[in-house]
């Protein structure tokens, strides 16, 4: 195999929910850690009063910013969905576990993929 060839799946997709604020919080913290598809400019927005909210961003765990990413202060639990092949998921959970207390609250694995549902509060 070529040195630019890859040989597992390196992007993960997060859903996070909670208050548009933390949501916020958390995309910046990632992003500053990891390649996103969420730009700067991005800001989680409320698009109704009641109903919950959930956004999505995908990072490029193969393109790590810096080692270990500094912990942020949340303002409440979120909580975070983690999809993606096993190598990238491992690597981005341990990544998460830097910045916030993390508590996994289910998983789920298949042939190629591992799913975690997480609740995120701050370090």
């Amino acid at each position: 195999m070529g040195h630019t060839e890859r040989s597992h799946p390196e992007t993960v997709t997060v859903e996070i929910s909670g208050s548009k604020e933390d949501a916020r919080i958390v995309f910046d913290a990632l992003r500053s850690c990891f390649a996103s598809d969420r730009g700067a400019e991005e800001v989680p927005q409320q698009l109704h009063e009641v109903r919950p909210m959930v956004w999505l961003g995908t990072y490029d765990i193969a393109d790590e910013h810096v080692p270990h990413c500094a912990p942020v202060h949340l303002g409440s639990a979120v909580q975070a969905d983690v999809q993606g092949g096993y190598w990238a998921v491992d690597r981005f959970r341990h990544t998460l576990d830097s910045i916030f207390t993390v508590q996994e609250t289910c998983t789920a694995s298949g042939d190629q993929e591992r799913d975690l549902h997480l609740r995120l509060e701050s370090a």
